[in-house]
């Protein structure tokens, strides 16, 4: 069943959705044990502790997601990514079904540093779905490139240079910023720092210039762009259309049908006589 009546398009025009499950799923999978605060928090820690998820509607900010990494799981996180209360959800799905899988490969895949010249790891690769769907790059101040969606509406950002690591952790000052509006006021945003493995923010990138519209209920109008966003109404499933194969099933199954011919059938039953010629 879908879960929604109309279709958003763009999908950098949709923001979350309400249920939170499909964020964490790909980590509940992996029988990561989940456990919530006296305030409602979600919190998910991989069996080795070197992996852990937050969701926290009731944070100290809006970053609803916090997913961070540890080379040592008593120091400071290697790498961390922040999705804020309004990111499409499908976003952080995309995400942690990509960090499922570099977590079931080892340390070596989901603590994976960008390595320039790298095919796997290099910075560059999370721009190559967005420039192949016609996202322009440009350089819009020093030391750092850009890309833009073709409406303009939606921004991914990576930064050159030293940064400072705890602000990338806990501001939007990060190496990537992707977000949808104006920066300073924007629709959504997403933050991933300067460790974070690319494979998992191409994983980001591949979902966000998708093509193919996202489905949301039209009422809950916080759950997109209302007046920018384009919305195509769902229709309910119609019969299915019978193939050839199961017109001749059918056809097969049915008795065959003898048709009487018109001639008179026996009876012993006297025929009525005829009233003979008027004299």
């Amino acid at each position: 069943m879908t879960d929604g009546d109309v279709y958003v398009s763009p999908r950098h025009l949709t923001c979350a959705t309400l249920n939170s499950h499909h964020g964490h799923a790909p980590l509940d999978r992996l029988g990561w044990p989940l456990n919530y605060d006296t305030h409602g928090n979600v919190y998910l820690t991989a069996p080795d502790r070197k992996v852990r998820l937050g969701f926290l509607p009731e944070g100290p900010d809006d970053g609803l997601w916090r997913i961070n990494a540890y080379e040592d799981p008593f120091g400071p996180p290697a790498w961390g990514v922040c999705f804020n209360d309004s990111c499409p959800t499908e976003l952080v799905t995309a995400f942690t079904t990509a960090l499922a899988a570099a977590y079931e490969q080892g340390p070596d895949a989901y603590l994976a540093k960008p390595a320039t010249g790298s095919t796997d790891s290099d910075f560059f690769l999370p721009f190559v779905p967005l420039i192949t769907r016609g996202w322009p790059i440009d350089h819009p101040r020093w030391g750092v490139f850009a890309v833009q969606s073709p409406d303009h509406l939606a921004t991914v950002e990576y930064t050159t240079g030293d940064l400072d690591p705890t602000a990338e952790l806990t501001t939007r000052e990060a190496r990537w910023h992707l977000w949808t509006g104006p920066a300073e006021r924007p629709l959504w945003y997403a933050t991933a720092t300067t460790d974070t493995p690319t494979a998992l923010i191409r994983a980001v990138t591949e979902t966000l210039s998708d093509p193919a519209p996202l489905p949301r209920w039209r009422r809950e109008t916080h759950t997109y762009a209302e007046g920018l966003a384009q919305l195509t109404p769902i229709l309910p499933p119609g019969p299915p259309i019978p193939t050839p194969l199961d017109i001749r099933r059918t056809v097969s199954r049915r008795p065959a049908t003898l048709h009487a011919a018109g001639v008179p059938r026996w009876s012993t039953t006297s025929r009525p006589v005829l009233p003979g010629p008027r004299r």
